[in-house]
């Protein structure tokens, strides 16, 4: 159960429903953002005034809102009906799709790659929109396992394929900054479904 919502809701219908209670960044709400990286220096006691800082507020307000687009963009509008008719029956596989995201605990980003595949069934996505799809639900916050199961989805429901493959391998800056420190330690998490109808035996993530 996620959310309180049932047990067969999947991570990208729980992220899609949160994101369409948000509403769409504009001007007010980086305006917002500003004055709370303005709070924010003065919190931690530094001089906003000075010379380094002046243009900061502003500056990390409009960071912000690239880091976290992917709120405002819908799986749908990404894939824009790229999606092409394939007698392909073998794995397609898209590797080391760089990504980087936020972590919903600290705010402090993670960095890895993904690597995503899948086994058509009689369609095929435009390879680019596998990356966007990815950089869509990283520029969120995040944790790891939720993202990986994210993107999963996502093919999921747009390709209904006979199986799909998603592993991401990411180093935290919240274990390598702060905490433990662990400078050399990455996170590998793998996720993989299949369409309910069995699959030959031959297919395997």
């Amino acid at each position: 159960m996620r959310d309180g919502n049932s047990e067969t809701e999947t991570e990208l219908q729980a992220a899609e429903r949160r994101i369409g209670k948000i509403a769409r960044c504009g001007a007010a709400r980086v305006a917002s953002m500003e004055q709370s990286f303005l709070a924010l220096l003065e919190a931690i006691g530094e001089d906003p005034k000075r010379e380094g800082l002046l243009r900061t507020p502003g500056r990390a307000a409009r960071a912000f809102e690239f880091l976290t687009a992917g709120y405002r963009q819908s799986l749908d509008e990404l894939v824009n009906n790229a999606l092409f008719d394939s007698e392909a029956s073998e794995i397609i596989l898209v590797k080391d799709i760089e990504l980087y995201s936020l972590c919903e605990h600290h705010l402090i980003p993670f960095i890895g790659k993904a690597h995503v595949a899948y086994i058509p069934n009689g369609k095929v996505v435009g390879l680019s929109k596998t990356a966007r799809i990815v950089d869509m639900f990283a520029r969120r916050l995040q944790i790891q396992e939720n993202l990986t199961m994210q993107i999963a989805d996502a093919l999921m429901k747009t390709l209904e394929p006979r199986g799909v493959g998603v592993v991401i391998e990411a180093k935290h800056l919240c274990m390598m900054m702060r905490g433990v420190e662990k400078q050399n330690s990455v996170v590998c998490l793998a996720f993989s479904k299949r369409m309910p109808a069995p699959a030959p035996s031959s297919y395997r993530f």
